[in-house]
């Protein structure tokens, strides 16, 4: 029994410092620095560093800065980018700190599954971000800044606490983070698409899938070549050839997705320019 409470508290705990330090990872290095300095952790012994005055004076100094950054829209997202390459990193060195020397293949496969969790948690939380910056006033920003400190906190405590709870907890996330995660990049696709528009920048992969949902039903080179033609609109020589640009700009999106090959586009190019 004692055991199986054991394998349960590493893997809670293992789950933990991924988890959270995808969300925030210097209020997580602080919690566990504190929480062991003072007696009230018991850290494995790859992670007793953290405890170090040292450590925990720069993790309360960056602690304190993406206090403040998270309370900026726009600074929090750069933010977020910016530390997509410390978080998930610190995740799987922290996991794998957590089981310790037990064996190789443990700890590479703590590892994986750590920055598996950190690469989760943080792509939830910049998707959100990114989301929630569109609103025009700063208070949702502040409050979902806030709530994820605090879930930081909250997690780690029953991580330690309540190993079986927090395990289930973590279930449940990662089931509504599969299902959220589909919307959130859905939605920050049309943000940036609407930034490319207000800047006046074109969605060429926006046009290059119209026009191969529009030829997706031809199957050969002639059948192309038939469609394009028939769309050809005759214009006076007073007016510019707009249709036929506007042909050739499909012709060599045709190409650039493979559709047709250069010879293909060669032969189809000399017939509407002729």
């Amino acid at each position: 029994m004692d055991e199986y409470q054991a394998l349960i508290s590493v893997v809670s705990l293992t789950m933990g410092v991924s988890w959270a330090s995808g969300v925030n990872l210097y209020a997580a290095l602080l919690v566990l620095g504190l929480g062991g300095i003072t007696g009230n952790i018991d850290l494995p012994p790859d992670l007793e560093a953290l405890q170090n005055p040292l450590v925990i004076f720069a993790a309360g100094v960056m602690y304190a800065a993406e206090f403040l950054a998270d309370k900026i829209p726009g600074l929090d997202s750069t933010w977020d980018a910016l530390h997509t390459f410390i978080r998930i990193p610190a995740g799987v060195m922290l996991a794998a700190g957590v089981v310790g020397d037990v064996s190789p293949a443990l700890e590479i496969a703590a590892g994986i599954m750590g920055g598996g969790l950190a690469a989760t948690s943080h792509a939830t939380k910049a998707g959100t971000r990114l989301v929630v910056n569109t609103s025009p006033e700063p208070f949702s920003n502040w409050g979902l800044s806030i709530a994820e400190d605090l879930a930081v906190f909250a997690g780690l405590w029953a991580a330690l606490t309540h190993p079986v709870v927090f395990i289930a907890l973590i279930i449940i996330f990662l089931l509504l983070t599969i299902w959220l995660l589909p919307r959130l990049w859905a939605g920050v696709k049309f943000l940036f698409r609407k930034l490319g528009q207000l800047f006046g920048i074109r969605d060429f992969s926006l046009e290059n899938n119209e026009v191969l949902e529009s030829t997706s039903s031809l199957s050969t080179s002639s059948d192309i070549e038939r469609r394009l033609i028939s769309d050809r609109i005759p214009v006076s020589d007073s007016q510019p050839s707009t249709d036929i640009v506007t042909q050739l700009e499909k012709l060599k999106a045709l190409l650039d997705s493979g559709a047709i090959s250069t010879t293909e586009y060669e032969k189809l190019k000399a017939k509407l320019t002729s």
